[in-house]
């Protein structure tokens, strides 16, 4: 039985990898929520690991948000995400943690990468200019694992996942990814019996979009490796426009009435589409329709408006 840490379980990526370790079994998971442990205090985090002494650690915790967030609030993403990456990394080296999955996002590639992104295309240009702070601070604990593998012998490798969607998102009206905002959008749309619904931007940048449960089979499958890359894209390998994942998502819901662009806000990056022949290759494959996936999502958030349980 291996003892794995789950940082960040309570969020969408972490209780995805959660109920991941329960499904697989061999695993005895541990989590921990902020009242035990922030992530962003050095010494409170070095003393959870050596206390804990995991024998893998995964590192899911971040502050992550949509464009908007990214936009407004570059110090807070760029702080707390390099803290809870060094914080985490060299904690767990002190603790004698012999392996360390840290997990990055697609965002960390150019702005203008070739399209499919493989990994070599990592810092040969500029990044997007809405996610820059967020970028960078994934790209250090990306730099981290890959230098603490290299000299100190340690198994501490990445992956990084496209744009993600699933159970127990956050569907804030201003700070949520553009999967949530739309599903809520439409649905108080609907449900108010609006004509029609604005989306943010021209429509026409291309995404490529993930369900949890892929992601987490995928790290569980990075983790059961011998010699994993030392970071590996983690995707579907197709994309869809934002009007056409707005139109899929309005038919999910059962909104009927007219979406509308508005050029005047941001894009964001024309495309970002992930290479995944390298994670491919080692055997995995993602496994979820994303039409499929939002039905999932869209029944997921019924279920918490219900509850009382929503992010909003």
């Amino acid at each position: 039985m291996k003892r794995i840490f789950i940082a960040g379980h309570k969020g969408m990526v972490g209780s995805a990898l959660v109920r991941e370790a329960g499904r697989r079994g061999g695993y005895e998971t541990i989590t921990a929520g902020r009242g035990r442990v922030d992530l962003c205090d050095q010494a409170g985090t070095f003393r959870f690991l050596a206390e804990e002494k995991p024998d893998i650690v995964v590192i899911a915790a971040a502050k992550v948000g949509g464009i908007h967030a990214n936009s407004t609030y570059p110090a807070d993403f760029i702080y707390e995400n390099l803290a809870i990456a060094a914080n985490c990394v060299e904690g767990c080296r002190q603790a004698g943690v012999g392996r360390v999955l840290f997990l990055g996002s697609s965002c960390i590639y150019p702005k203008m990468a070739p399209q499919p992104m493989p990994e070599d295309c990592l810092l040969t240009s500029p990044l997007e200019p809405t996610n820059e702070a967020y970028a960078i601070a994934k790209i250090a604990g990306l730099k981290l694992c890959q230098h603490y593998r290299a000299q100190h012998r340690l198994l501490y490798h990445s992956a990084m996942p496209t744009n993600l969607y699933g159970p127990g998102d956050n569907y804030h009206a201003v700070n949520s990814h553009v999967i949530p905002a739309l599903i809520r959008r439409f649905h108080e749309a609907k449900e108010a019996g609006a004509a029609e619904v604005t989306i943010w931007g021209t429509g026409t940048p291309r995404r490529e979009f993930l369900h949890t449960s892929d992601l987490a089979a995928a790290c569980f499958h990075l983790l059961e490796l011998e010699d994993p890359p030392d970071w590996v894209n983690v995707g579907v390998g197709e994309d869809v426009t934002i009007l056409e994942l707005a139109r899929l998502i309005a038919g999910t819901v059962g909104f009927a009435g007219e979406i509308r662009t508005d050029p005047d806000k941001p894009d964001g990056t024309p495309r970002k589409l992930l290479d995944i022949s390298r994670i491919r290759e080692t055997g995995w494959s993602p496994a979820i329709a994303l039409e499929t996936g939002l039905a999932e999502a869209y029944q997921d958030f019924l279920a918490s408006l219900e509850s009382g349980a929503a992010r909003l």
